[in-house]
């Protein structure tokens, strides 16, 4: 029983010691990264991580809580003091995203994101409010249609444009009320974050690209496209941002995919 009670204790604690290594790990890196670069770095990377031994992923999108600490390390910031922050999301609450993204526009220095793989939704009304967007060739932002409960506002309006009035019920046409007033503040603010880096024309046509429901709300829009509509942001990014995506795991399982993890020079014959 002895033996036991020690398996059940040391299996109890585990993860929370490996947990704790890992934060310890992540701290070293990102103070590692603002030495590098004389800046505060912030991370909101939502993945899905599992906290005790009974394995349980816990699902993450921007919500309240994110908006407050990234608020807060903002405040504890310097104004003078550059701000990098790396953007790992599918996005989430409008509310708490548009905090972060006004935020991140009040701080008088530099703010640069970085996007190592994707930012939709929320993430990318984040990224915009930026004065520099670094994404990896193949990362990708997302469009910022509002969603009005399970349904984009961009199409709930449409049936209100299609069909005749009388055939519409009352819950469609309030939906389409709603979803008419959401697009046009999501429209506003878009144009509102881009007009001092492209002009008001230039962000008013982005604007009106990104929210208007020209694309699926979790299509990929890529490095090309996003060149296209006047926002040339891929580039390069630091190493140690991909190290330290690499210390924010997927919960333990058997990954499908399978390589050799060592960066490979070319050889020649």
């Amino acid at each position: 029983m002895d033996l036991f009670w020690l398996f059940f204790i040391f299996a109890f604690l585990l993860p929370m010691f490996k947990q704790k290594k890992l934060e310890h790990e992540r701290y070293r890196l990102m103070r590692s990264i603002e030495i590098k670069r004389g800046s505060r770095v912030i991370a909101l990377i939502h993945r899905q991580e599992t906290f005790s031994f009974l394995g349980m992923p816990i699902r993450r999108f921007i919500n309240i809580e994110d908006s407050e600490q990234i608020l807060r390390a903002i405040r504890m910031t310097p104004d003078d003091m550059p701000i990098d922050l790396i953007l790992h999301t599918p996005g989430g609450l409008v509310l708490a995203s548009e905090q972060i993204a006004h935020a991140i526009q009040q701080h008088k220095a530099k703010v640069t994101v970085f996007v190592p793989h994707y930012a939709m939704s929320g993430g990318t009304m984040i990224a915009l409010a930026a004065d520099e967007i670094v994404m990896d060739p193949n990362a990708v932002l997302g469009p910022v249609d509002p969603q009005i409960g399970q349904y984009p506002a961009a199409s709930i309006l449409k049936v209100k444009e299609q069909k005749n009035i009388n055939e519409i019920d009352d819950e469609t046409l309030i939906l389409a009320d709603v979803s008419e007033k959401a697009m046009k503040q999501v429209k506003n603010r878009i144009k509102k974050i881009l007009e001092s880096k492209v002009g008001a024309e230039k962000a008013e046509e982005i604007a009106k690209t990104l929210a208007e429901g020209q694309w699926t709300h979790d299509y990929p829009i890529t490095c090309k496209e996003l060149a296209e509509i006047g926002l040339p942001v891929c580039g390069k990014l630091p190493e140690d941002i991909y190290k330290l995506m690499d210390l924010f795991p997927q919960p333990m399982r058997e990954s499908n995919v399978q390589y050799i993890p060592l960066p490979y020079k070319h050889q020649k014959n």
